[in-house]
């Protein structure tokens, strides 16, 4: 039996046939899994591209699926380089990325900002672990000794990281704040109708208040609005002319926005 150090030896060789778990067999089995993801990363982005709502994301979607063809394209050449066929692994990762991604298509709203957002975030998780691949493998290739495989998954590995650089790029630059100023939009739209609708039940109070009354005085604990008091976000003004001498209500968007306001409603 060979010794420890023979062991060692063997192992960061490539040639430890003892255990069958030597590097040259573990750096196969890592390139043929990222060949498979690969695969996995061109079907994915195409879905990506025809989910996405901007020609900008779509366009850095498709130019990188044909990038990621090209990627696979140089793998075999690693795998003739090695003398070995290109056969594909297997990779859980990338499947749960894929899935991911098609929750963001699934979770968003067709044609909106948001959904971008969402895909270059779900882009960005699979450039991240190719990174991580990539960058192991070209540390075996040059412990290997294989000078040819580790400058070629270097050029890959580069590619990679440059898309993930463009990807933030893009997000920074006007797709994750305009997809903020979409999601203000729809709270802007929510408050409008909230207030139009106080104003209504406030203005409807009023109208039968006066009817039962007969004068400006509202028949609420503490007698009479006085000038500026306020009820449910809206203040009134009892010097401000009006026929039947009723108070006329004012917005006042910092009052209390709920009915009964600061008057006990």
């Amino acid at each position: 039996m060979a010794s420890f150090m023979d062991r060692v030896s063997n192992f960061f060789s490539g040639n430890d046939t003892d255990t069958g778990e030597g590097l040259k067999s573990l750096f196969i089995s890592e390139l043929k899994d990222i060949y498979y993801a690969e695969g996995q990363a061109i079907d994915a982005l195409g879905d990506q591209a025809d989910a996405a709502t901007t020609d900008e994301v779509r366009s850095a979607f498709l130019h990188h699926q044909e990038e990621s063809r090209n990627q696979r394209t140089r793998l075999e050449r690693v795998f003739d380089s090695l003398g070995v066929s290109a056969e594909e692994g297997t990779c859980n990762a990338i499947d749960g990325l894929a899935d991911d991604g098609q929750r963001v298509i699934s979770n968003t709203e067709s044609g909106s900002l948001t959904r971008d957002a969402g895909l270059i975030m779900a882009a960005q998780k699979v450039e991240h672990h190719e990174i991580a691949a990539y960058g192991s493998v070209v540390t075996l290739a040059h412990v290997l000794g294989y000078n040819e495989a580790a400058q070629l998954l270097q050029q890959t590995l580069d590619e990679e990281k440059n898309t993930d650089k463009k990807l933030t790029q893009l997000a920074e630059s006007f797709i994750n704040n305009r997809a903020a100023s979409e999601r203000d939009n729809d709270d802007n739209n929510d408050s409008y109708d909230r207030y139009r609708d106080i104003d209504r039940v406030e203005n409807e109070a009023i109208a039968g208040s006066t009817l039962a009354a007969g004068s400006g005085t509202l028949g609420y604990t503490g007698g009479a609005f006085g000038t500026g008091a306020t009820a449910g976000g809206v203040e009134y003004d009892d010097n401000s002319p009006a026929e039947d001498d009723a108070p006329t209500p004012r917005y006042s968007p910092s009052r209390d926005a709920t009915l009964g306001g600061s008057s006990g409603i």
